[in-house]
Order: C-alpha cells, then structure tokens, then sequence
C-alpha cells in the first residue's frame, strides 16, 4: 500500500538520499565555495556514509529507534554545523515513533513536524536567513498540507521535494545571516545556499528511494 512508511519503507528512503548526495557532492562543495569554505559537499558525503554503515547494521523492527540511531549518527559528523543540525533533524522525527511500526500520511506529517521543531529549537535561523531552513520549512508544511488534503505517500513526498526544490532556489535572493557565510554579506547574493540545496537534495532521495521500492 503506497500510504504508510515502515521501516522497509523508510531504509529505502535513506538509501535514495544517500545516493542523491553522493551524486551531487561535487555540486554542493561549488555551491559552499562562493561564500564558504567549499567543504559543504565532502561534510554531507561523510555524513551519508555513516548512515550507510549506519543502516548495514543488524536489522531493527523498530523505526523510532532506527531513526534515533540515524540522528546520533549524523550528529557526530565533523564539518561545522551541518552534522549537529542534520542530527537534531532526526532526533526530533524520532519523538513521535514510539510504539509505532509504521506511519499513514498523517503520521508521516507528524514526524517531520517535530523534526522541523527541534532544528528551530537548536538554531535562531527561519526562512529568508539563506540556510537548510529555507528548504526544510517549506518541505515540511507541504507534508502537512499534502496529509490533509487526503494525499497518498509518494504524492507527498513528492511535494515535499519540490517545495524544497523551490526553497533553495530562492535563497539566491537572500543575504546570508549565519554560517561563514555571513561575513559575505551582499556577495552572497545571487549564491543559492548549499546547506539548502542538501536538504533538497535528501528530500528528492526521499521520494525517489519510495518509490524504486514500490515498482518492485
């Protein structure tokens, strides 16, 4: 049934954001290097390979503790924020699975929800700061809109990553306010953020690893 995401569901998931970032490690470290260092690509390549090992460990059948090992994972990755932020994501998507084994588009919404949470719990950057906010805020209230429209999963998981899409693009019109980054001021300018596009890029793997698994 392509409305709930277990934990088959969701290691298909991870792996297609795995290979989203792998294929565009070169992409983002360019994008990081007009106002960054231009590590941004080898920060997020890293952190997706302990994911993989991660995620080749014994098999669980417990998503919220799947996610939850995902999330100290990512948060151990060396690299400036990215890990920490990218960590405190799935730890928060982890609060809401206790108990459950699998999620409906609601439930999917919820998870994401508090992961959304967390990330602005541990950081003082919202839309229109040129950050991974710009992509994962508008990702994560299209999951909701979708939900309740009475969408199904790949529906909107692929919203998800359009809006996410979208997100990032827009941060080119935005003067960075955190990060190295800010110390570029109005050069950022006309620069779309790589910690954004990431986060597009993961959202773009998300749908694309559901549904490979479904058209087996």
């Amino acid at each position: 049934m392509n409305s709930q995401v277990g934990i088959n569901e969701f290691v298909a998931m991870m792996d297609g954001a795995i290979q989203q970032v792998k294929y565009g490690e070169r992409y983002l470290s360019e994008l990081d290097s007009a106002c960054g260092d231009g590590d941004h690509g080898i920060t997020m390549l890293r952190a997706v390979n302990r994911v993989n090992e991660t995620l080749a460990k014994p098999e669980k059948t417990d998503l919220k503790s799947l996610v939850y090992d995902i999330g100290w994972t990512l948060h151990g990755v060396d690299g400036g924020a990215t890990g920490p932020l990218l960590g405190t994501l799935f730890l928060g998507m982890s609060e809401s699975l206790e108990g459950r084994e699998s999620l409906d588009p609601t439930g999917l919404a919820q998870m994401f929800e508090g992961g959304l949470h967390a990330v602005e719990k541990q950081t003082k950057a919202r839309v229109g700061d040129k950050t991974m906010i710009d992509a994962l805020a508008p990702a994560v209230a299209t999951l909701r809109a979708s939900a309740d429209r009475g969408g199904d999963v790949p529906d909107m998981l692929r919203n998800a990553a359009d809006a996410a899409q979208q997100g990032a693009t827009t941060t080119r019109d935005f003067v960075a306010k955190f990060g190295k980054a800010k110390h570029s001021a109005e050069r950022s300018l006309g620069h779309q953020d790589a910690g954004a596009t990431s986060i597009a890029m993961i959202f773009r793997g998300f749908y694309e690893g559901f549904t490979k698994l479904k058209a087996v």
